[in-house]
């Protein structure tokens, strides 16, 4: 039992920045990596970013060099800080979380908070 709650998406114009962020809750006894997907009308859900518990990240080709992902794992937190945004940004970013309940593997999603980046 998980739930993610994203946040910070919005709309801003090319070349500005945003940051989002994703809290989980529940009774979670150990997240193994969080991170990010998105998901343009029409396209496939692509990796953004993840971000494992001990800080080994990965980004997806498109975003690397501007993107920055972070983790508090004490609080469960992720973060990802989108610097130089271009306008094929936009999406609908999701959070994923891979986590242990009890002895259980899992994987979970949240609701998706919407980014916009207009020329």
């Amino acid at each position: 039992q998980v739930q993610l709650v994203e946040s910070g998406g919005g709309l801003v114009q090319a070349g500005g920045s945003l940051r989002l962020s994703c809290a989980a809750s529940g009774s979670i006894v150990t997240i193994t990596r969080m991170g990010w997907y998105r998901q343009a009308p029409g396209n496939q859900r692509e990796l953004v970013a993840t971000i494992t518990s001990g800080a080994i990240r990965n980004y997806g080709d498109s975003v690397k060099g501007r993107f920055t992902i972070s983790r508090d794992n004490a609080r469960n937190t992720v973060h990802l800080q989108m610097d130089s945004l271009k306008p094929e940004d936009t999406a609908v970013y999701y959070c994923n979380a891979r986590y242990y309940s009890g002895s259980w593997a899992k994987e979970d999603w949240g609701q998706g908070t919407e980014v916009a980046v207009s020329s």
